[in-house]
């Protein structure tokens, strides 16, 4: 079968640079899903995206969908003619086409032919059109007087299947041959006479780089070859060099320069000015220092670049000199300054002001800082400033400063280092995978801040619903697990929440906030363990015993998942299972005293004997949070477990012997119960 290159570029008015990548993976996605349904083959898809267009080429389009076999069963052969005759009609054939066949119902009247496939030029057109219709287009617009919707007006379409045009009218535009160069280099038609001829034509003569991946490439190698020559580095943020090469069909690197009274201020303020506002690409020393350059992205070849790189100076210098005035002006007054100022500002109706929640977390994190060996007055005091600089004019411009700019308001004012190091620690981790505070005093008021939120919501009955999540209690939640399991702390996680909770009177659900965030974090387990490739049992199997700790938690899931990737272990899993199905059904307490008098079987003398033999060891083993070498030690059962359910009938006609052997049982689930519900994992 004939096969040929499909090319479709949309050119619009400049796209949002912020959305240009995912609406061009999304074209692609579509065009591709649209492609295998309709049974034409193809090599290839390879993506185009600019500021003003949106393209793909398919590489070696099947010309036609291959032909399709039918079958289908009409009427009985015992029907009236006429029926037979109509459905005979249906199929575009004469009753004498049809073939009578037996099926288990009896003979029937069978239609067998074959649909020719369509042509891909008649199917492009409808696949376009859905699939711009597909976009993930948050508000679409209208241009002049058109009803036509889409993210920005549409001004041209070009599609050629090999090389001819294929006929189509999308989004008001009837599609041609010709695109358009740069709007300033070239702007000018371009025909493209097929596939082959587009991307070189578009750079050669239209200065316009039609792939993203390779645009965002020569953006990343010029910044460095501009940073290399003035000895600097760069820290590439992904999300900016996205934006940048979205911004951009001709990048042109070019290197700025302000002044160094600059420096003075926080860096991250000015980094934030000049990647937020400029989306300029900074530069730091060997030693991670910011240095006085900046590297902008042009989107044109200057003949005069020096009048480009003044004109981005002239431009950022106020901007810079914006963020050193905040921050000079915010240094007038100490940060403790601004404590009482907080409380007019709302937390939340129901909890208060910030005031009230500052106070609320000194008294948490003070208490959680004597339990990890802290300084509670560090903690205390940390706690005090934690929320001041919120009032701050920095904060108030930069909002992402905020716990950064206290860090640096409060080493002004002279407070301690671990002081100043715990109010920016304080809001660390900020997402999955951050960095976690690092300072005791940080850690106690990274926790503090966290339970505080969390168990004032849900004492207010707002936990979070579904999706919506507004106060970010999923995030807090694994956040705290985070930061008491990777710094193996050993805290019991209900104490804390009550230590929390003491601190809050008068809210409606206050009884039972505690225990219901208690159930809410140890569920943040259940996601925490997919990252790791725990199974949903092994979590089910520890969360049955509910341990307080959640660094114990993970302990004793890691050991689970691996004793359940033995061999050895299914056999244990079972014979677990077993008994567990068996107590289960009685009522009562069962003792576990085992009378030696009444052991009559071989079996059961050994799986007590076992059993006796291993317990004080396994019991130390766990005393240690050594599960894995506790269920290591109980895989030495196996053998007599299985032994004893072939050999031994348990529920025996002597109720003694019977209550004797449901003991011997007790004390093997007992066993194994100390580590987690083993038979949840059957």
């Amino acid at each position: 079968m004939s096969t040929r290159d499909f090319l479709f570029e949309l050119g619009t008015e400049e796209l949002p640079p912020t959305a240009l990548k995912t609406l061009s993976t999304a074209l692609g996605e579509s065009i591709e899903t649209q492609l295998k349904a309709a049974q034409l083959a193809f090599e290839s898809v390879e993506l185009y995206a600019a500021p003003r267009r949106l393209g793909f080429l398919v590489k070696q389009l099947s010309a036609q969908q291959p032909d399709r076999a039918i079958e289908r069963t009409g009427p009985s052969a015992k029907a009236p003619e006429k029926a037979a005759m109509g459905f005979a009609g249906s199929c575009g054939v004469t009753l004498a086409e049809l073939s009578i066949e037996t099926t288990e119902k009896g003979e029937y009247y069978v239609y067998r032919g074959t649909e020719k496939g369509r042509a891909a030029a008649e199917l492009l057109p409808e696949m376009l059109q859905s699939a711009l219709q597909a976009l993930p287009i948050p508000k679409r617009m209208r241009w002049a007087a058109s009803r036509t919707e889409f993210v920005r007006p549409v001004k041209w379409v070009l599609a050629l299947f090999g090389d001819e045009v294929v006929e189509c009218t999308l989004l008001g535009v009837k599609s041609g041959r010709k695109t358009r160069g740069h709007r300033f280099h070239y702007d000018h038609e371009i025909e493209i006479i097929n596939a082959a001829e587009y991307s070189p034509a578009l750079r050669n003569t239209g200065y316009v780089v039609t792939s993203f991946a390779e645009r965002r490439e020569m953006i990343r190698i010029q910044v460095l070859e501009q940073a290399a020559k003035i000895g600097g580095n760069v820290e590439f943020d992904e999300d900016l060099l996205d934006e940048v090469c979205a911004l951009n069909e001709w990048p042109v690197a070019l290197t700025g320069r302000f002044e160094e009274r600059f420096l003075e201020v926080p860096e991250q303020a000015l980094i934030l000015s000049m990647k937020e506002n400029q989306k300029y690409f900074h530069l730091v020393d060997d030693n991670g220092s910011l240095l006085p350059y900046f590297i902008t992205i042009a989107n044109i070849e200057s003949k005069d670049p020096q009048q480009v790189i003044a004109g981005n100076e002239k431009v950022i210098r106020p901007r810079l000199a914006d963020a050193a005035f905040f921050f000079d002006t915010d240094k007038k007054q100490p940060l403790i300054a601004r404590l009482e100022k907080l409380k007019s500002v709302v937390f939340q109706n129901q909890l208060g002001t910030v005031y009230d929640k500052a106070a609320r977390i000194e008294a948490t994190a003070s208490a959680i800082a004597k339990l990890i060996g802290g300084n509670p007055e560090y903690a205390a005091r940390a706690a005090q400033l934690a929320k001041c600089d919120l009032l701050s004019d920095t904060v108030y411009e930069f909002t992402e400063l905020q716990g950064l700019i206290g860090y640096h308001l409060a080493r002004h004012d002279g407070e301690a280092d671990e002081v100043a190091v715990a109010i920016k620690e304080q809001y660390l981790p900020k997402f999955a995978g951050d960095e976690l505070p690092q300072t005791k005093s940080g850690i106690a008021v990274a926790l503090a801040d966290r339970l505080d939120t969390l168990v004032g919501l849900f004492a207010i009955n707002q936990p979070p619903t579904g999706s919506k999540d507004p106060f970010a209690l999923r995030r807090a939640a694994l956040g705290v697990l985070r930061i008491l399991v990777e710094h193996e702390l050993p805290l019991d996680l209900a104490d804390l929440l009550e230590i929390a909770t003491s601190n809050y009177s008068d809210l409606p659900a206050l009884d039972t906030a505690a225990s219901d965030v208690f159930d809410f974090m140890l569920e943040r387990f259940r996601f925490w363990f997919e990252e790791e490739s725990i199974s949903a049992e092994v979590y089910l199997a520890v969360h049955a015993l509910k341990p307080r700790v959640p660094l114990d938690f993970v302990r004793r899931a890691r050991a689970v998942s691996g004793f359940a990737a033995e061999e050895a272990s299914a056999a244990l899993i079972a014979g677990n299972k077993r008994v567990s199905n068996i107590l289960s059904k009685l009522e009562g307490d069962i003792d576990t005293q085992v009378n030696n008098a009444l052991l009559h079987e071989a079996a059961e003398k050994a799986l007590y004997e076992a059993l006796s033999s291993l317990s004080n060891n396994v019991a130390t083993l766990v005393e240690n949070a050594d599960y894995q070498g506790a269920l290591n030690a109980l895989s030495q059962l196996r053998e007599p477990i299985d032994r004893f359910f072939d050999e031994v009938r348990v529920m025996a006609e002597d109720e003694a012997v019977r209550a004797n052997r449901l003991a011997i049982l007790a004390n093997l689930r007992s066993q194994f119960i100390r580590i987690a519900d083993i038979s949840a994992l059957a």
